[in-house]
């Protein structure tokens, strides 16, 4: 029998926008999370030279993994050895890839509630359960030791993601320890979805190989190198993992587009260009956070990285996805329902992207304005 899994519901938003931009209506695009800009110039420049002079093929660039190597070694002081990146065709596989090689149709997978839509599909695509822990605003919308230890019976494994999707939240590395700690002593394997590193607002981002080396990693080139369309990322593998990981990669996905391999190579030097985009998003998120409690929306999740901000729409509605579509209809900003992130509190929220460009912050900001206001039942104390 086959699972039976939720569809991804920004979807539909996102549908009717293109809908009514199609008929001509303005649209302010951020109900998904990728960058609006392009890869960075000199990673284009790479791939015309590449279209030019290589047929391409079936193809793992060993110059890529040694650069991979290299950044947890410079960024982290974490040691991975090239026979452990396993490059793959965006985040997406990497999760599944790390999943149906740690664990068996069956297995127990704790996460956070808010979390990504896709680890709960994931999980249930391949048959297993996931075991979503509440963490809100008292938790810092994030997984903690103490919620990993009172789990009973311990799950199998956990998910973890830092920057997360959709708050922003970022685990402390004293948490992050004490999360390593637990999941030791309580036989717990740990998935560290670190999609959104290179992207904080003050915080350091520790990665879980810092005090968890035999954990999982996910990372991708869609986010901070603003590569989304090129389908390009890696799974970090414990070495115990690498052969049963492979042995899926080849088997699943084969191997990420060539093309997309030589420029992201060239992506992880142009270190100028792809801070300027980090500019970009930390004036967007300080525009936000200014203009939302005028809207009536204070209460919300500490954008500490990525570019989201996840916020509790209760005073306007208990309907997170109608409200979603009938902002998008009336001012064309398209956002994202909370129900995504979760389906027992996101009737009372939504997520806001900001990885657009700052004129189109303010545009949205200035739509918004009146849309509210009309809409304000009076904040709650």
């Amino acid at each position: 029998m086959t699972a039976a899994i939720d569809p991804f519901k920004a979807m539909f938003v996102s549908q009717l926008a293109h809908k009514l931009e199609a008929e001509g209506q303005s649209v302010i695009h951020m109900e998904f999370g990728q960058p609006s800009t392009g890869a960075p110039t000199a990673a284009i420049a790479r791939a015309h030279e590449v279209l030019d002079a290589d047929a391409m093929g079936y193809w793992e660039s060993p110059l890529l993994k040694q650069r991979i190597c290299a950044q947890y070694t410079e960024k982290y002081g974490a040691a991975v050895s090239p026979a452990q990146i396993i490059l793959t065709c965006g985040a997406s596989p990497a999760l599944v890839l790390a999943l149906s090689s740690a664990f068996a149709p069956g297995a127990r997978v704790a996460m956070a509630r808010p979390g990504y839509v896709a680890y709960r599909n994931n999980l249930k695509a391949l048959h297993m359960v996931p075991v979503e822990i509440d963490c809100g605003a008292e938790a810092g919308y994030q997984l903690t030791a103490k919620a990993l230890a009172a789990i009973d019976p311990a799950p199998d494994g956990v998910i973890l993601a830092s920057p997360a999707n959709p708050t922003g939240t970022i685990i402390p590395r004293d948490e992050l320890a004490a999360i390593a700690q637990i999941c030791r002593e309580r036989g717990i394997t740990v998935i560290s979805d670190e999609i959104y590193h290179g992207i904080s607002y003050g915080m350091e981002t520790p990665s879980i190989l810092e005090v968890m080396p035999e954990a999982w990693v996910v990372n991708s080139f869609s986010k901070y190198f603003s590569m989304a369309g090129w389908r390009l990322g890696w799974l970090v593998a414990p070495e115990l993992g690498v052969d049963p990981a492979r042995a899926r990669m080849s088997n699943l996905f084969l191997t990420p587009p060539s093309l997309s391999q030589h420029a992201g190579l060239v992506a992880m030097d142009c270190h100028e260009e792809l801070e300027s985009h980090i500019a970009t998003y930390t004036r967007n998120r300080e525009l936000l956070l200014a203009a939302l409690p005028d809207l009536g929306l204070a209460r919300i999740a500490p954008p500490d990285g990525a570019f989201y901000v996840y916020a509790d729409v209760s005073d306007f509605t208990d309907d997170s996805m109608e409200f979603c579509k009938q902002l998008v209809i009336d001012t064309g900003v398209a956002t994202a329902p909370g129900v995504d992130f979760d389906p027992v509190h996101g009737h009372r929220f939504m997520r806001f992207s900001f990885a657009v460009s700052t004129p189109l912050i303010e545009e949205a900001i200035r739509r918004m304005k009146p849309w509210f206001a009309e809409r304000n039942r009076g904040m709650r104390g």
